[in-house]
């Protein structure tokens, strides 16, 4: 079975989600990011979900992380498991 592992970082806003992206993209440390700004238990690891296997998480993270061929960035959109790329 496939397994993956993703990085995120989890906020209320849009507006919170585009000026992490910013800073990213202005090379600030995503780890560091996570840790200051995550909703999610996953922040105190820098945003590191770890290994996990097709079901374990919301189907429609599931089908962002396996379908995509190659790692690759999303950004948040309005629905919190709308994981558009940018």
């Amino acid at each position: 079975m496939a397994t993956a592992s993703a990085l995120h970082i989890l906020v209320k806003t849009e507006k919170e989600a585009l000026s992490i992206l910013e800073q990213l993209k202005k090379g600030k440390d995503f780890a560091t990011l996570a840790k200051r700004h995550s909703k999610c238990p996953s922040g105190k690891r820098g945003g590191d979900l770890g290994e996990f296997r097709r079901g374990q998480m919301v189907k429609a993270f599931d089908d962002v992380v396996f379908k995509k061929r190659r790692a690759k960035s999303t950004r948040a959109g309005e629905d919190p498991f709308r994981l558009p790329p940018y």
